[in-house]
């Protein structure tokens, strides 16, 4: 459907690259998804807003990809 909110599995993604030491990564991730979340048209259904969780996705890489820093 569409809806679901991935930021809770993007954080376990970055618990888990800082857990097996890559730690650049893991805060990349981290902020990337801070990121995101930080703006109202991207949050999903279960936050108040309509953006879909490939919206939210491809918000993420992006911001992974060099606009996070």
């Amino acid at each position: 459907k569409g809806v679901a909110n991935p930021v809770g599995t993007f954080w376990s993604a970055s618990m888990l690259l800082d857990h097996i030491g890559e730690p650049e990564a893991a805060q990349r991730l981290m902020k990337a998804v801070e990121m995101v979340t930080a703006d109202p048209d991207l949050h999903t259904p279960d936050l108040g807003g309509a953006a879909t969780t490939d919206r939210v996705t491809e918000a993420v890489i992006a911001a992974i990809r060099g606009r996070n820093d």
